[in-house]
Formats: structure tokens, sequence, C-alpha cells
């Protein structure tokens, strides 16, 4: 019993949000684009992206803020009854007001109306009336109505929070691809949490100076071996006297040196036994960035080079673990 209540939930779910993105495809396609340009427009005002609302459609509203504040648009939420209550403050000339609310009569938001007006702030409402006082003293209206709640009442709001809220997040990545907001945005705005730390840079993981492993191209073998067991990373680099990288030996380098030439291994040099045209990467990379090409080419240890291919520092995969990022 349960099962199936949960599997009609979803379906009305799913069809709210299927009849949305039909009104995205037609006439509310002009009126979604509206909104995207108001807010995108906002910051270039020196404004912000205000977005007010209350009970479940607040609860949305801080949620799209948070989102909207984490892809790259100012924004921040206002509770209505707080505002009536001094928070008006808040609102200036330059932002935007987002409005939620599925009836559109909610008085603590209506309250919001005249001071908006008056600053000359833009008004986008997503609600599902609009025949409503907010659709009314809106300038961009988006249409989340549905036909049904998800609740066997037809009373809890279900079908149309989810609807507010996925449209909450087209939005917030409308304007994340329309401001070209990158990786590197990204990190900047994450510096905590798992995403942060696949945000980090090589350079803030990788082994340097004396730490890292390396050695002459006429380096002989023992001292290769001698160099790679005290730097325990398991290779080393093999550059010239300018640290230009020009090779890498490794543990896999040396097993099968010793299965193929094991009479004459240890009288041969660096440059007889390193692979040529190591993989490498700049100090710049993104952790994240690192860890899928050691992945996708099955090594541990990545060399680290400047535009000038000289040798920088050392990334092993511990590192990457070391940070939590799998």
């Amino acid at each position: 019993m349960s099962l199936e209540t949960a599997k009609k939930v979803l379906q009305t779910e799913l069809e709210a949000l299927q009849g949305l993105l039909k009104r995205l495809e037609g006439p509310g396609a002009k009126s979604f684009e509206r909104a995207v340009e108001a807010i995108f427009a906002c910051p270039e005002r020196s404004g912000r992206v205000v977005i007010t609302g209350i009970g479940k459609s607040g609860i949305i509203g801080q949620k799209i803020a948070a989102t909207f504040a984490s892809t790259g648009t100012p924004a921040f939420f206002l509770h209505p009854a707080e505002a009536a209550h001094g928070d008006m403050g808040m609102l200036v000339q330059g932002d935007v007001l987002v409005a939620l609310s599925y009836g559109g009569e909610t008085e603590e938001i209506n309250q919001l109306l005249p001071t908006a007006k008056r600053l000359g702030i833009p008004i986008v409402a997503l609600t599902g009336a609009r025949k409503s006082n907010l659709a009314q003293a809106a300038d961009v209206v988006l249409d989340i109505s549905v036909e049904r709640e998800a609740c066997s009442l037809n009373l809890t709001p279900t079908a149309s929070t989810a609807v507010m809220m996925a449209l909450g997040d087209a939005l917030a990545i409308a304007l994340l691809e329309r401001r070209g907001f990158k990786e590197d945005d990204f990190a900047r705005l994450h510096p905590g949490g798992r995403l942060g730390k696949q945000l980090q840079r090589v350079e803030t993981l990788m082994h340097t100076g004396e730490a890292v492993p390396r050695v002459a191209p006429s380096t002989p073998m023992p001292d290769v071996i001698y160099e790679m067991t005290r730097k325990g990373l398991g290779m080393t680099a093999v550059v010239e006297d300018s640290l230009k990288v020009v090779g890498i030996v490794t543990d896999g380098d040396l097993r099968r040196l010793m299965q193929t030439r094991k009479d004459e291994a240890l009288h041969l040099t660096a440059g007889d036994c390193m692979t040529r045209s190591p993989v490498t990467l700049p100090k710049t990379e993104l952790a994240g960035a690192a860890l899928r090409l050691m992945e996708e080419r099955k090594i541990t240890s990545i060399v680290v080079v400047d535009d000038q291919h000289r040798l920088e520092g050392v990334l092993h995969l511990h590192d990457l673990w070391t940070t939590q990022l799998f």
C-alpha cells in the first residue's frame, strides 16, 4: 500500500514537471527568457536578486537563493514577514525581486510590492494564479500551476513545490551558462566540503622541492633505484640540467626491466630505461581533473611542469586519497 502511494506521488509530480516543460516549450518560453534577462542584468545595475516567499514557498526560496549565489548570481532570501517589520530596507534600487507564491495572494508578500514598485525594482513572480494580485503586479510571471497536488486530499503542497523548485533550478543553470560560469568560479565559491576538495589546485597537493624524486638521464640505475626508494613515490622524474622533464622511471618500469634485461639492468642509466613523454599537468589544474586523468591512464603519479616543461612537482594518487576525493 505504501509503495503504491509513493508511486502515485512520484507520478503526479512527474506529470506536473512535464506540464511545466510543455509551457516552457510554448507560451512560457518568452516569459522565462525575460526572467533570465531581468536577473542577469541585476548585478550590472549593482543590484542583488532578492527572493521572497513564506511557508513552504519560503523554504524553497531559501534554496533557490543559495543556488543562485553559489553559481555566480548574487542573491539572498528576504522573509516577507520580517520585511514588514523593518527588513524592507534590504530592498534597494537596482535589485530584482523574485516572489514565490502559488496562490499569489500571500498578504506578507503583497505588502512588499508597493515598495518594490516605488524603487523601480522589477518583480518576477513564480505563481500558479495568473489573475492574482502578485501576478498583476509582476513584470514577469512564470506559471507554476499544476492540475492537482500529489496529496490524496489535493491540499498539501507537493506537485506545486516540486515545480517551483525545478523552475528555480532552471533559472539558476540558465544564468550560470549565460555568465560563462566555469570550474574556476566554482573553486572560488566552494572552498569547503567534498566539492571544494575536488576543486583544489594541483599546486596545493603536489610534492615540491626536496620531496620530488629526480635524476639526470646519465644517472646509473642503482642511484635511480636509491632515489625512488628514498623519496617513496614509486617513481622519479628524469630531468636535464635546466630541470626540463625528459622522462620518468616508475616501479612498473623497474619490474619490466628486471624481466627483460635482468643481467644488464644495473649497468644501464635512467636515460636508457625511462619512459619518454610522460603524462604531465600544470600546477593550476584542478584536483578532480587530475584524478580523472590518473584513472583514465591507469597511473599513480603525474609530473607537474611549467609552461617550459620544467619540473615543478609530483602529484601522487595518495595525495588525492588524503583529500577524500573518492
